[in-house]
């Protein structure tokens, strides 16, 4: 019985191993190597390695080093870390390493961890393929460097815009103003005095469509009152402020000393001059949301 139960654990010892993916190697206190899997004499044979593909007999501490070449530095911390475990300095040691062909980029996970039981050293090694995770990494180390690209010229782009925004609104404060004061200083003028003109019935009535439409084109611009001050007489500018701050017309005639019907007049003109048309529209609401 005791003969048949240790050829059952013998075989299912190396069924288990070898149903493993990783590649796995058993050394000896001296880093012989005493067992491989299946999966470990597939990469040998598939990668043309030197030696048998078991590669038993070979002393993993020795290959490690006489590495030389890009690997050489991994190899001789592998083999360092590989000490530690078979003095027992260390329980085990994880190490993951570049390990890429003419062919093909590749990386491994190496696991080297000791054995304890009531028998010499041993230690089993074995080697996980991560090439997946590895590529994986990469892209996503790029995506997020393409990320951080993209969100730097987003926030130069942004930031020229706003300096582009700011200056086209400049300039657009700049044309309403240019538009505003010619219209005050070189067009108005000539209309009010075309009024008063001896003009016959039907050409007062051409002035007055002109003064309309001309009044129609420039009410755009005076949607900010700065822009509206521009267009607006010393006086009525006053007359514009005390209303906004909610003055009644005596209590503006009294501040600002002139008589009430000259206030009125001023009301009606800015009303005109605001395109107030309708009598229900109240100047200080308007005047309020100019602010």
């Amino acid at each position: 019985m005791i003969s048949e139960s240790m050829k059952f654990s013998d075989v299912l010892a190396r069924t288990v191993l070898d149903s493993l993916s990783a590649h796995i190697a058993i050394v000896d206190q001296k880093g012989i190597i005493l067992e491989t899997n299946q999966a470990w004499r597939n990469y040998a044979r598939k990668n043309h390695l030197a030696g048998d593909t078991d590669s038993i007999g070979t002393n993993y501490l020795d290959v490690c080093g006489n590495a030389s070449g890009e690997e050489a530095e991994d190899a001789f911390s592998v083999a360092e870390g590989l000490r530690l475990v078979i003095s027992g300095e260390a329980r085990e040691f994880l190490y993951d390493y570049p390990c890429h062909s003419p062919d093909a980029r590749r990386w491994f996970y190496m696991r080297a961890i000791r054995m304890f039981y009531d028998g010499p050293v041993r230690v089993v090694i074995s080697h996980e393929d991560i090439t997946d995770l590895k590529l994986a990494e990469e892209a996503l180390k790029e995506s997020e460097a393409l990320l951080r690209e993209q969100k730097q010229s987003l926030e130069e782009t942004n930031i020229a815009l706003k300096v582009l925004l700011k200056q086209r609104e400049a300039d657009k404060l700049e044309l309403e103003q240019k538009v505003l004061g010619n219209m005050k200083e070189l067009v108005f003028p000539y209309v009010s005095k075309l009024k008063k003109a001896g003009l016959k019935a039907s050409e007062r009535t051409f002035v007055d469509i002109i003064e309309t439409h001309l009044k129609d084109i420039i009410s755009p611009f005076l949607q900010r009152m700065s822009a509206a001050n521009i267009f607006l007489t010393p006086q009525e500018i006053q007359v514009a402020s005390l209303v906004k701050d909610g003055k009644t017309s005596k209590e503006i005639a009294d501040i600002l000393n002139i008589a009430d019907t000259t206030v009125h007049f001023h009301r009606r003109n800015l009303r005109i001059k605001f395109g107030l048309d309708n009598r229900k529209a109240n100047l200080r609401t308007y005047l309020m949301s100019l602010s």
